[in-house]
């Protein structure tokens, strides 16, 4: 996947910083996933086009990780801030503490791409999260990829 390098989101997240965002969602980051936000946080891909369910979509920016989302002009694309927001519309689980769908990308739609843990904890796959048809407690995803590293040979 090429990234248009100037988008890019600094500072990057370190090591530690990932350890402190996965313990709070309650998650492991997959490695492709890890290696990804390491070297291009929040970056606009060069290709963003990708297929799912009939549907075209576009990835308009991924999101990103920020130690203080008050001291960026893009702490709006934080990963926990999203999160947050919508978080009840990602989850069946009115008692779930942690994550079980992780917003990663924004797309063009008002959609968001996400990591799905539900059914693997240690693999998850990529989805479309449908805002238009989720309500609170009742997501509607659609599967794209099963990891991130077949996502990424998607984008075109």
């Amino acid at each position: 996947m090429r990234i248009s390098k100037e988008t890019i989101v600094y500072p990057l997240p370190t090591f530690e910083l990932l350890a402190k965002k996965e313990s709070k969602w309650r998650l492991q980051l997959p490695q492709d996933y890890r290696f990804f936000i390491l070297k291009y946080n929040g970056a606009v891909p060069a290709e963003c086009n990708f297929s799912c369910s009939g549907h075209e979509y576009m990835v308009t920016r991924f999101l990103c990780i920020l130690e203080n989302v008050r001291e960026s002009e893009f702490g709006w694309l934080d990963i926990s801030v999203v999160e947050s927001q919508i978080g009840e519309r990602l989850t069946e689980n009115e008692d779930l503490i942690g994550v079980e769908v992780l917003p990663i990308a924004e797309l063009y739609s008002g959609d968001y791409l996400c990591l799905d843990f539900r059914i693997d904890k240690s693999s998850p796959s990529v989805c479309v999260w449908s805002h238009e048809e989720s309500e609170d407690f009742s997501p509607v995803t659609y599967e794209v990829a099963r990891n991130f590293t077949v996502f990424q040979k998607l984008l075109r």
